[in-house]
């Protein structure tokens, strides 16, 4: 009798891992990150001309000057072979382009050739647009524990991770998250 318990038990636990996936790939799971979460980790990138990077460099003001802000960063994960990236890279130059210079919107290629990601970024039309890394490590992606494709952090004025979507987004829904991110 208990053999049937354990195996019950079991079947609970892996039937709500998959309603989670699924939940997840679908984008209805939000991963708020609570006001103690760790910063935003400091990783280097590279840019299209081969350029090396960090993501700090774009975040404006040192956060060691107390009277100046920093300027909260839209951090998306992103690949040419994922379908719902393609129409939310164009939304991130919406965005970049209605809220100026009070965010900065990077887009962070994982493991893709300079040539094919900057021809893809080109053919889209937001080459320029935003900001477009390439991590060929795929540092990103692992520092934040990422599974799902595309993954977006919505990164405080004190570098503090605030939202963590996995999955694709609406316009609607990363303008309201780029708002509260101002706030």
């Amino acid at each position: 009798m208990s053999g049937k318990i354990f195996w019950f038990i079991i079947a609970i636990v892996m039937a709500a891992g998959v309603v989670y996936y699924i939940l997840s790939w679908r984008g209805a799971v939000d991963m708020p990150v609570p006001p103690t979460a760790k910063p935003m980790p400091e990783l280097i990138f590279s840019d299209y001309e081969g350029k090396i990077v960090n993501l700090s460099e774009f975040r404006g003001p040192l956060r060691s000057r107390e009277s100046e802000a920093s300027k909260p960063l839209i951090i998306n994960v992103w690949a040419s072979w994922c379908s719902y990236c393609k129409k939310e890279l164009s939304d991130f130059a919406v965005i970049q382009q209605e809220f100026g210079e009070k965010i900065t919107v990077i887009a962070i290629d994982r493991r893709e050739t300079p040539e094919a990601v900057k021809k893809y970024s080109d053919d889209l039309g937001v080459t320029g647009k935003i900001i477009l890394l390439l991590d060929p490590d795929d540092s990103l992606y692992k520092a934040i524990s990422g599974f799902s494709m595309p993954e977006t952090l919505f990164v405080d004025r004190e570098g503090s991770i605030r939202y963590h979507k996995r999955g694709p987004m609406e316009l609607e829904e990363i303008r309201r998250r780029a708002q509260k991110i101002l706030l």
